[in-house]
């Protein structure tokens, strides 16, 4: 049996980071996205016991401030994309600046060092990316994935899937279609 499961990764790595936080006894008040302000210093023991305890779940402390911001920028793209979080018409570059309170030159030049990529190129990949999550998964039409995550049109849409896997939506979904035929019937033989 296949379950098809829908989460807030957000809200999940909150509750996660909370209870860890709570069972170690520290006092912290999360303060925002990926962000938590701890009372006092911890002890080089607490700060190992906090470190392994997040790595079970795929967390980790990031201690470099510009690393801190370049997986910030990337958490809010992903909620740009998966939880449409940006008011409909807004720039990311001015998104971005406001959501941070730093200006957008700023933010770009240090992720594009950290990352060798730039903003746009990271936002356009998780676009094509949740295309292709609601094209398998939730079976829209292309017209409703254009629409859902504000493309201009079905051909804006399209040219920038192809521009960016070298297939056109069509044939990524005929492909997956074949490959989860040829799966499913070797999966019952």
């Amino acid at each position: 049996m296949k379950l098809h499961v829908k989460y807030n990764v957000n809200l999940t790595c909150k509750i996660v980071l909370q209870e860890q936080l709570e069972k170690l006894g520290i006092p912290f008040r999360i303060t925002g996205l990926g962000e938590v302000l701890v009372d006092g210093v911890l002890s080089p023991e607490l700060y190992g016991e906090l470190e392994s305890s997040l790595r079970k779940y795929g967390m980790e402390i990031i201690e470099n401030p510009r690393d801190a911001l370049v997986h910030q920028i990337k958490d809010i793209i992903r909620d740009m994309v998966y939880l449409n979080e940006r008011p409909a018409g807004s720039r990311i570059s001015v998104y971005l600046a406001k959501k941070l309170n730093l200006s957008y030159s700023y933010l770009s030049r240090i992720f594009s060092d950290a990352t060798h990529t730039s903003i746009e190129n990271y936002m356009i990949l998780q676009r094509i990316e949740r295309v292709k999550q609601l094209i398998l998964e939730e079976k829209l039409t292309f017209t409703e994935v254009a629409w859902k995550l504000n493309f201009s049109s079905v051909a804006h849409l399209s040219n920038q899937f192809k521009k960016t896997t070298g297939l056109t939506p069509t044939g990524f979904q005929r492909i997956m279609e074949r490959r989860n035929i040829r799966y499913s019937s070797a999966r019952h033989s």
